[in-house]
């Protein structure tokens, strides 16, 4: 068994449904609640069976948080080409719209909708999807335990990435490149120099708006 002081190595979980019955086990995760701009984006993934005999092709598994920029890219190709996979996207008016939680949890009934088959059970990352009527477990911290959640975490972490990445090109002012929307500094510094654009999340920033208007 592999060393339990190394984050994400562990397959007991999904051992323990493959043993009740499970073949297709899925892992739910997302990234991108806290940016003020860019989308919210989750994944879902299902480990191939081999992964339960051997994991060597997912060797340095964690929470995409742990992870380096490269070693993430790495890992997501390699997810993406032996793992079945299904992303899920909530754009910034749906999180206006709905509110961060709702738009998170949109994002990830879609990611699994996407999945090409349906699972048998989620392991979700501190959720209960109500959306699902089969099993489904809520584990706490998951991305930081659970292989199939870690998978999921670095998937929605690359994706959301690649997408701001791309806003960066259609609105050089703001930096989304190097902050990826998260609440920075310079972040703050362009949207008081710039104002909005409409990948913004004006629900999240309610204060600045009103500074502007006010300051106008």
């Amino acid at each position: 068994m592999a060393n339990k002081s190394h984050a994400v190595v562990w397959l007991e979980k999904e051992l323990e449904y493959r043993q009740r019955g499970a073949e297709l086990i899925a892992g739910v995760d997302e990234a991108g609640c806290g940016p003020l701009a860019g989308p919210v984006v989750a994944a879902a993934v299902i480990l191939p069976a081999v992964s339960f005999t051997t994991s060597d092709f997912l060797t340095g598994l964690q929470d995409s948080k742990k992870l380096s920029e490269k070693k993430r890219e790495l890992l997501f190709e390699v997810i993406t080409h032996r793992c079945l996979y299904g992303i899920g996207i909530a754009s910034a008016a749906e999180i206006d719209a709905l509110n961060i939680r709702q738009a998170d949890y949109l994002a990830m009934q879609r990611a699994v909708m996407d999945l090409p088959f349906q699972p048998d059970v989620l392991l979700v990352d501190a959720w209960h999807l109500s959306f699902w009527s089969k099993k489904q477990e809520g584990i706490p911290q998951g991305d930081a335990k659970i292989r199939s959640i870690a998978a999921a975490s670095i998937v929605a972490k690359v994706t959301r990435d690649r997408i701001l990445l791309a806003l960066d090109a259609l609105y050089p002012a703001y930096g989304f490149a190097q902050h990826k929307g998260y609440p920075t500094k310079a972040h703050y510094a362009a949207i008081h120099e710039y104002g909005i654009c409409k990948e913004h999340r004006k629900s999240f920033l309610k204060s600045v708006l009103t500074e502007r208007s006010e300051s106008s």
